[in-house]
């Protein structure tokens, strides 16, 4: 260290103090035009924290919260704007806020981007599902899995779903007790998906499926540690043992022991066949397990959102009561409803797509850039995540006005391409979209034509440690039948 004296020092500031001034000046204009470089239209504004930690912290506290994990974007959206960057369970994360950012992603989807999750969700529903396999093998799967899953092929779904929902909807009317239309909703979807896939009608077995596939489902957003005790540890624990059933299954049937008409054996059906035309064991499993758990959680959460949104827009409510008793009264009493019906409810498609909108089941879509790119003028780095923020867009007041608002007629008109995404879009679209629809809408059919609700608990708090946006409180409703209550 130099040791001056306080008359060097001051001889020192009288001979360079033009040296010194033009060097702080030096030094201050190419700091400023440093972060100006870096804050041009290619930087993305945020935090990257540490190395691998990141901000995951502050993340999971999010999803620990009432606020729920979106809680954590919707903060950063404030501090950087709508474009920011993060970094989660060690990878760096570009929230896409535009339909121009979802349209580029969606439709260069396997050749510059692929899908991508956390560690913790592809850990859960397993290496063979169609979230997860490389290009090659989700178009051979997702042609495979297809068929079952559409328009024409749900025929049979809408009879036997129709039929189970109004003698379940008829035990809690006659119970004159109030029903958390959420757990209704998670225990119907679940057993109207196992019955389709795999024909599991029997309720004990299906309590015990339905409660390993909620720890998957709690392991998706978890850290990845095998820790007994933890979520993810539990999680694990139960992907083995559903699949040790599924493969227990797959064996009974080969071996002819049992027989039935659904999912499970149209894939078995294919066993003679080539290669690339039929699922090995692991794809056929990976994908069941996906399948319960997309049908199941997103759907119902979907089902329970309706009922608030109905709730608090009468005008709304009744609109959709008349067209949905228009419907019935065209029917003997006691008939199913049939496709042709459901393809008739124009308004209650309107409303599950305004519930759609609103609710963002999915709140996001993630992907991976797989070469450096360019969006919107923003840098992407190779290895980057790029989640298309659908939450973002469907909220958008230049696309949707009053987006606060839940307004069915919106859809009346046509929309914007990408500003409507709650199945993503393009060669991922999701698979269960028809299905789920066509649940909603009979669901809606049923509660709307033959019954009024009261809400018994207007908390607006979220549900914890969850990644789909549901009421802590599930919704809870009594219902009046409706020629009793009109």
């Amino acid at each position: 260290m130099l040791n001056l004296s306080k008359e060097e020092l001051v001889f020192l500031v009288q001979n360079y103090y033009d040296a010194f001034i033009v060097a702080v000046f030096a030094i201050s204009v190419t700091f400023f035009i440093s972060k100006v470089c870096r804050r041009g239209s290619d930087h993305i504004p945020g935090r990257l924290g540490l190395p691998f930690i990141g901000e995951t912290f502050s993340f999971l506290r999010a999803t620990n919260s009432t606020k729920g994990c979106y809680d954590f974007i919707r903060c950063r959206r404030q501090w950087y704007g709508k474009w920011f960057k993060t970094r989660i369970f060690g990878k760096i994360h570009v929230f896409v806020p535009s339909t121009e950012g979802a349209k580029t992603i969606f439709t260069n989807d396997f050749a510059n981007f692929n899908k991508g999750y956390v560690k913790s969700m592809a850990d859960a529903v397993g290496d063979k599902s169609l979230l997860c396999v490389p290009h090659e093998s989700h178009k051979r799967i997702r042609r495979l899995l297809s068929d079952p899953f559409s328009m024409n092929s749900l025929s049979k779904f809408v009879k036997t779903f129709d039929k189970m929902l109004s003698e379940r909807l008829k035990e809690l009317e006659e119970s004159g007790k109030s029903f958390s239309v959420l757990d209704f909703s998670m225990k119907i979807t679940f057993d109207a998906m196992c019955n389709m896939l795999m024909s599991i009608t029997e309720d004990s077995l299906l309590r015990q499926i339905e409660k390993d596939c909620t720890a998957v489902s709690d392991a998706m957003l978890s850290i990845p540690i095998m820790i007994p005790g933890t979520r993810y540890y539990r999680g694990i624990k139960a992907r083995r043992r559903l699949i040790e059933g599924f493969r227990a299954m797959i064996s009974r049937r080969r071996n002819g022991e049992e027989s039935c008409e659904d999912f499970l054996q149209s894939m078995l059906a294919r066993d003679p066949y080539p290669e690339n035309e039929k699922l090995s064991d692991s794809e056929i499993m990976d994908n069941l397990l996906t399948l319960i758990i997309a049908g199941q959680t997103t759907t119902a959460a979907a089902m329970m959102w309706s009922v608030k949104y109905l709730d608090e827009n009468t005008e709304a409510q009744q609109r959709l009561r008349e067209e949905q008793l228009s419907i019935t009264r065209n029917k003997s009493d006691g008939a199913s409803l049939a496709l042709e019906d459901v393809n008739r409810m124009s308004y209650g498609l309107k409303v599950v797509k305004e519930t759609l909108r609103m609710s963002n089941v999915l709140l996001w879509f993630p992907r991976v850039a797989l070469n450096d790119c360019t969006i919107e003028g923003f840098e992407i780095k190779k290895g980057w995540h790029v989640d298309i923020d659908a939450t973002c867009i469907h909220f958008d007041p230049d696309l949707y006005k009053d987006p606060e608002q839940f307004n069915p007629s919106r859809f009346d008109e046509m929309q914007k391409p990408y500003s409507f995404i709650p199945f993503g879009s393009g060669a991922r679209t999701c698979l269960g979209m028809n299905m789920a629809k066509v649940t909603m809408l009979i669901f809606l059919h049923r509660l709307t034509s033959g019954y009024k609700w009261t809400v018994d608990d207007q908390d607006p708090s979220l549900e914890k440690k969850t990644h789909i946006p549901r009421l802590s409180s599930g919704c809870p409703i009594s219902l009046t039948p409706l020629n009793n209550g009109m």
